[in-house]
């Protein structure tokens, strides 16, 4: 390969480097020895199918309600609000955005799988992720932080009270968590993937977030509400604010979910 096309494909940045390492690092070689089957059995039965929070406040989700949009209209109709709005959001409508974005759907462990199948694909069926919602406008729920359950179908109250300013101060687009009736996160502990994946663990990670969040925009798109995904947040703020420490639990992608305001841009 030519130097000039080489500079086409990888600009020259400050940044580049760091890029060109992880994606080589992550590669995979035939050469390399898959994790023997016995070991990844063994860790992952010492492992939670999620993060359980015992002993903070439960919460039953209520049966979800039922989006009336068809499947091809919302794929058509999705699209980044350019405003949102704060109204108030029925439970049923949030237990509807949580069960489709990572819920429960079959649990084959008859058949010798160690995990309940969830709505997105997820290698080696270790569903890394962990889904976090913050609201001050949803039924009766009280503002706070709550982490979704999804065996046992609960929300757990990890943190009491809106953390809107915080959130606000954690984001690069200040005005979205005041604009926000719900705001979803999904985060990653990084040991369930890359224990059996090393550094190709990591790119699990991040696709596997992106079918999450895909997910809340269809089903959000369906209820009619408007939905901004972010990117941009100060990590260390807002592990801050979910308690989480950062290094082996982290935010990974966060998204905002309103009202529809008028305008909306077709990313």
């Amino acid at each position: 390969m030519n130097s000039t096309w080489n500079k086409i494909l990888v600009p020259d940045n400050e940044f580049a480097p760091s890029a060109e390492l992880f994606h080589e690092n992550s590669k995979l070689s035939p050469n390399d020895a898959p994790a023997r089957e016995d070991v990844v059995r063994a860790r992952m039965a010492r492992m939670g199918e999620t993060l359980s929070y015992r002993g903070y406040p439960a919460i039953a989700l209520p049966a979800p309600e039922e989006p009336r949009m068809p499947l091809a209209k919302a794929v058509e109709a999705r699209a980044t609000s350019r405003k949102l709005e704060s109204t108030r959001l029925p439970f049923e409508r949030l237990a509807a955005l949580l069960a489709c974005s990572y819920g429960q759907t079959r649990d084959l462990r008859e058949r010798g799988y160690q995990r309940r199948f969830r709505t997105v694909p997820s290698a080696g069926a270790l569903y890394p992720l962990e889904i976090y919602c913050h609201t001050t406008h949803v039924g009766e729920l009280a503002a706070g932080v709550y982490h979704y359950h999804p065996i046992d179908g609960v929300l757990r109250l990890t943190r009491k009270g809106d953390e809107t300013r915080r959130l606000s101060e954690a984001f690069v687009q200040p005005e979205l968590p005041l604009e926000a009736s719900a705001i979803f996160f999904i985060t990653a502990l990084f040991e369930r993937s890359t224990f059996k994946y090393g550094e190709r663990g990591y790119r699990f990670l991040l696709l596997e977030a992106g079918h999450v969040a895909q997910n809340l925009n269809l089903v959000a798109t369906a209820f009619g509400m408007g939905v901004v995904n972010v990117g941009g947040f100060f990590d260390d703020a807002l592990n801050e604010v979910l308690g989480l420490d950062g290094v082996t639990h982290a935010v990974l992608y966060a998204v905002v979910v309103g009202g529809a305001g008028d305008e909306r841009d077709p990313a």
